[in-house]
């Protein structure tokens, strides 16, 4: 959510920025929010006026009733009874208008980027960098599901039958393999200097609205029958709501987190035929980091962050490109964004493995998170990016370590946490 102060400041700024997001059905919501602003200004000017004279008049009627002055007594107090029926018209109007209000402003996107590239939806995304070679393999590459299956790892018609389409049990070398992926990023993001936590899997509908917006919710989160409460789609969720309505003490600045959590997604529509298997799922588990910081300061960790996952992929012999994304791809509340794309030996194509994003203050305008400094309480920024998140890039990794034989290669830096073993043989034909 936007400072109010800009719309009413330079509402021609926050147009053009809705214009650049391919969002012009709420070009109008500028104008509507600046009339509801000045009607709840002017109420609240009335209603201010109001008590301050229910005030004035309230200690009037104290005088004239102890110097027995009862007859202008009961007149003025008849001005304070219908002074007190007003206010709470007032009031009630108040409430009202602000809540229309809210809800346009939840729904305008921040404010983007200088550098963010213009396009209509991911396809105009712009290629920043790559690192490692990406090379095809000398031999035909299968889909990841048949590579899974004859390492005894993967299992899809029981998940069908116990859960459904887009469920998945995996087992074996493979499930220890996806176990250390996830234990070795923890381990990555520590020795950054991050504080490894583990939080609530489920959140309340106030947090769910204040870490997105609402077209996003409905896309996405799982409601929990009967009670107000989400399974999170990302750690990022919980992690953030945690501050929810705080007041920081400036010297705890910059908080750097890495969670870890289960992500349940409804993943609405059709996504093609590549999303089959373990591609696009409804569960999953993902490593996060999270930085809450001073607005001078998100920048700087912004470039860290992603920087971060390129070095980890690296660390495993993933080749990686990033690309910035363009104004359509980018959620409303993303100043800018960045994803981490991992190569596919059978595809011949990089897919998207991660994205990092700086939310400047607009999550905390929403979460009400700020900071304590000599000059008063100031918005966080707040950024998130993912570390990794299997079973997706599992694809990655098998495509890029696969053998011809079938058998997977385990990189240097994970065998510590697969028992010393340096390759997966195939158990199945």
């Amino acid at each position: 959510m936007i400072d109010i102060n800009l719309i009413r400041n330079n509402p021609e700024l926050v147009k053009e920025n809705i214009k650049k997001k391919f969002q012009d059905n709420k070009i109008d919501y500028v104008d509507k929010v600046i009339k509801l602003d000045e009607k709840i200004r002017v109420l609240k000017k009335e209603g201010d006026e109001l008590r301050s004279s229910r005030n004035s008049l309230s200690s009037q009627i104290g005088l004239l009733m102890r110097e027995k002055n009862i007859e202008e007594a009961n007149k003025i107090k008849q001005v304070v009874s219908k002074n007190n029926v007003r206010i709470l018209e007032i009031e009630k109007e108040q409430e009202d208008l602000s809540l229309q209000l809210k809800k346009l402003m939840m729904a305008i996107p921040n404010i983007i980027s200088k550098d963010v590239p213009i396009g209509k939806d991911d396809s105009e995304n712009v290629e920043i960098e790559r690192f490692l070679e990406a090379k095809e393999k000398p031999f035909d590459v299968p889909y990841h599901t048949e590579i899974l299956e004859k390492l005894g790892g993967l299992d899809l018609d029981s998940a069908r039958r116990t859960s459904g389409q887009g469920f998945y049990y995996l087992t074996g070398d493979v499930a220890r393999l996806h176990s250390a992926i996830l234990s070795y990023a923890r381990d990555f993001m520590i020795d950054k200097g991050f504080t490894y936590v583990i939080p609530p899997f489920m959140i309340r509908s106030d947090v769910v609205s204040g870490v997105m917006s609402f077209e996003e919710m409905d896309g996405m989160m799982y409601k929990i029958e009967g009670e107000d409460l989400y399974l999170i789609g990302t750690s990022e969720h919980s992690m953030i709501g945690r501050y929810m309505n705080t007041i920081i003490d400036e010297k705890k600045l910059p908080l750097t987190l890495t969670s870890y959590s289960p992500c349940f997604r409804k993943e609405k529509g059709a996504h093609g035929i590549e999303e089959r298997g373990i591609y696009r799922i409804h569960q999953f588990e993902k490593q996060e980091m999270i930085v809450i910081c001073k607005p001078e300061e998100s920048e700087e960790w912004y470039n860290k962050l992603w920087n971060y996952t390129v070095e980890l992929f690296v660390s495993m012999e993933i080749p990686v490109r990033t690309l910035a994304c363009c104004s359509g791809d980018l959620a409303d509340l993303k100043y800018k964004s960045l994803d981490v794309e991992a190569w596919s030996p059978r595809q011949k194509k990089f897919f998207e493995v991660g994205s990092c994003s700086n939310l400047t203050d607009a999550q905390a305008r929403r979460l009400g998170i700020r900071y304590k400094t000599e000059k008063g309480n100031v918005f966080a920024h707040t950024l998130n990016n993912t570390v990794v998140a299997p079973p997706r890039m599992l694809i990655a990794f098998i495509e890029n370590h696969l053998n011809e034989d079938g058998s997977v290669n385990i990189p240097k830096v994970l065998r510590g946490y697969m028992g010393g073993k340096e390759i997966i043989v195939p158990k199945n034909n």
